[in-house]
């Protein structure tokens, strides 16, 4: 069976690279993926999947069932993007889908709607290969990825599966591979560390405390943080840096009374909540206790999101670190069946963070990464996507399919 894979994506190229296109060609920034939801769903309820739905949060799924008896495998891309920026940037046109030169090109072909296209015919492939499958193949398309805090996947697997009984055994993630299999990432908190003082005028400012002044020892505080940081075997090392900083009021004769820094903390397997917030208040207390005039305060960054369907929630910006071994059963399966169709796949891992976090992190389910598209085009203006990859891929990912749960 794995033999006839190869030869069906082929025949279906031309009606892959068109979806690609068109999902390249369907804007669809964070919040706003309403038109590539029903693009998708059209597209996949056309290619036959045996059941299509969009949630209340606005994710798509789509199932082509199998027998019940085996494991359940769900293929996972995200709908959003980031904004294209500066168009003057970018030699072909974000939105125009292009093909030229053996790629695609456009916002968001590398992060993931080439990857999405794959993932999707290949469950096309299933069905018209007429492989019946003892598990389910289930396509999933979640909003809001980009923004950090997994908020369209938390829902969908707290909400949706839950009400409608839905289960799967493995995540197969779209995210940008360059065809080898990612197999962990590390995690991510952001959090926001602010200093408070007294306001006064410029001219007089030995009347107020300037916040921002208080700032600067705990900046240089944290900076010998980062030399201390752990590391991790696969992951690489943790970090921590100062990305965004301001004070208020803001104005030119007026002493701040408020500063505020948000520190970018990536995490490595291990690290806890209080890993990461602990050493920063342990810097708060310190520089408290010797001197009276410092106020300050540390917090996990929270924000509230709102999908295109009106669903609203507060949610943390807290990642985990995840990880999954080489000899990991879903691992090794997914390598037999790439190699079945002549792929010869690496290992590695994403240097940014996905909804794997929830799905590995937080509730132990395991992801794999397997995606025709690669990570150094992600968000520049030289988005683009290997065709050739785009049709490996679609076969890949029906062999996948094939070996855990046929």
């Amino acid at each position: 069976m794995y033999d006839i894979l190869n030869t069906m994506a082929h025949d279906v190229r031309d009606d892959v690279i068109r979806f690609a296109q068109q999902l390249v060609q369907t804007p669809s920034i964070s919040g706003q993926e309403e038109a590539l939801a029903q693009l998708t769903v059209k597209t996949m309820n056309e290619l036959g999947y045996d059941e299509v739905f969009v949630d209340d949060m606005g994710n798509v799924v789509g199932i082509v069932k199998g027998e019940g008896s085996g494991p359940n495998v769900m293929y996972n891309s995200h709908m959003d993007h980031v904004s294209p920026g500066e168009e003057s940037n970018w030699e072909y046109p974000p939105y125009g889908g292009v093909v030229d030169g053996g790629y695609i090109h456009g916002r968001a072909a590398s992060d993931v709607k080439c990857g999405m296209a794959s993932q999707i015919y290949a469950g096309h492939l299933i069905k018209k290969s007429g492989i019946k499958l003892q598990g389910d193949f289930i396509y999933t398309g979640v909003v809001q990825e980009e923004p950090a805090e997994m908020f369209g996947m938390r829902w969908l697997m707290d909400r949706t599966f839950k009400e409608r009984g839905i289960t799967f055994d493995v995540m197969i993630s779209s995210e940008a591979t360059s065809m080898d299999l990612y197999l962990g990432h590390r995690g991510r908190a952001e959090l926001e560390v602010t200093t408070y003082g007294r306001t006064s005028h410029g001219s007089a400012p030995w009347l107020g405390v300037n916040a921002v002044y208080k700032m600067m020892p705990v900046i240089e505080a944290v900076q010998k943080i980062a030399e201390t940081l752990p590391e991790d075997d696969f992951l690489g090392r943790a970090t921590i840096a100062l990305t965004i900083i301001g004070c208020s009021p803001g104005a030119l004769s007026i002493i701040p009374d408020k500063c505020t820094v948000s520190l970018d903390r990536r995490l490595v397997r291990g690290e806890e909540r209080e890993d990461f917030i602990g050493p920063i208040q342990e810097i708060i207390d310190d520089l408290a206790a010797n001197d009276p005039d410092f106020k300050a305060e540390v917090a996990l960054r929270t924000v509230e999101e709102t999908s295109y369907r009106g669903v609203s929630d507060m949610c943390e910006k807290y990642m985990h670190a995840w990880a999954i071994e080489k000899d990991h059963p879903m691992v090794e399966k997914c390598v037999l069946a790439l190699n079945a169709i002549g792929q010869k796949p690496g290992f590695g891992r994403w240097d940014f963070g996905t909804d794997a976090s929830y799905v590995t992190g937080v509730r132990g389910i395991p992801s794999i990464g397997y995606s025709p598209m690669e990570e150094h085009y992600a968000h520049t203006p030289k988005d683009r996507c290997s065709i050739e990859n785009i049709i490996k891929a679609t076969a890949g990912n029906a062999a996948i399919a094939y070996a855990i749960a046929g």
